[in-house]
């Protein structure tokens, strides 16, 4: 194994990678996971959003996945290497009050156009009204499973989370009709990851106070399932954007391998990803989407 591919992956990715059979392809792309700081052009990109998906851990150690939401100019890159995000995490969401001197991942992602970034870094200072990142990753997605949305200007005013151990039936509903998701996860040694999953309506299923998903074909660098190969610690986020409600739950996860096309194994990759719930926190802070278009190329689902 060359020296690029070894510090490019971690272990886990390592790992996953053998296990799927891919290990040339990820090899190949192996520069675009070497540390990197913000460039120019995703300088202007985040400049102009007003949603940032952080996943960290809260004053307690538990692993959240949360969004930040501000209008454009809130994300600014103060230079290759440091990001500030000028807005605070809302009471009420588990991650407001987040200490400092922690490991972050995050996604920033226009809907409208399918375009998305991740930066990952280091929770340098958090303030009353910002947060300061010090930047190890940052990187372009591919548009893929990212359903096309056009967001209403102003999201309703955030209310109180409700923290609770159990999925109740609103959030069975909400999970079952989602067609996007985000995903946090972390390996202690290497560093945290927010990423994107999308499918149709039905793609993540629950059973009891757990729930799953198939791992669809992507890019093969495998950053997130890497990541629970290493340490099974994830951070869903849910939005309904018909109504702005979100739902965050915080579980341990596992990588099931199977045969491919077996039921529930949409994307026909042998893979899927079993949370075990642990905790939940529901709320309502996201702008409502005024027009939608579903992915084309969508898995269809496999009963």
């Amino acid at each position: 194994m060359s020296p690029t591919v070894q510090q490019a992956f971690h272990a886990g990715e390592l790992a996953v990678q053998r296990e799927a059979g891919v290990e040339q392809a990820a090899a190949r792309l192996s520069k675009m996971a070497e540390p990197a700081g913000i460039s120019p052009g995703m300088a202007g990109f985040l400049a102009e959003r007003t949603l940032l998906v952080l996943t960290g851990r809260d004053a307690g150690g538990r692993l959240w996945t949360s969004p930040v939401t501000g209008p454009p100019g809130f994300l600014e890159a103060e230079s290759a290497t440091t990001l500030a995000i000028r807005r605070a995490i809302p009471e009420g969401d588990p991650l407001h009050g987040l200490p400092s001197g922690q490991l972050v991942g995050m996604t920033s992602i226009e809907f409208a156009t399918r375009r998305r970034v991740r930066i990952n870094g280091y929770l340098a200072a958090v303030a009353e009204d910002h947060l300061v990142v010090e930047i190890q990753q940052a990187y372009g997605n591919c548009p893929q499973y990212i359903q096309q949305r056009v967001l209403s200007e102003e999201a309703e005013p955030a209310t109180p989370g409700h923290e609770r151990a159990e999925l109740s039936l609103g959030d069975t509903e909400l999970i079952r009709g989602a067609d996007t998701f985000f995903l946090g996860t972390i390996n202690p040694d290497h560093g945290a990851d927010a990423s994107h999953r999308g499918g149709a309506p039905g793609f993540v299923r629950v059973d009891g106070n757990a729930l799953w998903w198939p791992d669809y074909p992507g890019n093969n660098l495998f950053n997130s399932l890497g990541n629970i190969a290493a340490n099974p610690e994830a951070a869903l986020l849910f939005f309904d954007f018909e109504t702005g409600r979100l739902l965050q739950v915080s579980g341990t996860a596992a990588i099931e391998w199977g045969e491919a096309g077996r039921s529930g194994d949409d994307g026909y990759t042998g893979r899927i990803v079993r949370l075990e719930v642990r905790r939940v926190v529901s709320g309502r802070a996201v702008a409502r989407q005024v027009a939608h278009r579903p992915y084309p190329r969508n898995p269809q689902l496999v009963n």
